[in-house]
């Protein structure tokens, strides 16, 4: 008889997270994804240039999107402009 182990109930449940996304407004924007847990860390990092998008989605690993530099975010409750006003 096979037995497979379940680690986490979250593994038997779809991935249904909200998107975001971010327009970079001058180069070297940077969005950060922030890993979910006991402990809050960076699992990847993405640079965007000037006019580049970038689309992304809360999942199981991902509890948290941080963007450095100017940009503009859409999310399903609006947009907001990150970084310095000119």
């Amino acid at each position: 008889m096979i037995i497979k182990e379940v680690r986490d109930v979250d593994e038997l449940e779809p991935i249904t997270g909200e998107y975001i996304m971010v327009k970079a407004l001058e180069d070297g924007v940077t969005i950060i994804g922030l890993t979910r847990g006991r402990d809050t860390k960076f699992h990847h990092s993405e640079k965007l240039d000037q006019g580049e998008i970038m689309i992304a989605q809360f999942t199981g690993h991902t509890s948290a999107i941080k963007v450095r530099g100017r940009a503009e975010i859409f999310t399903k409750i609006g947009k907001s402009t990150s970084g310095r006003g000119e």
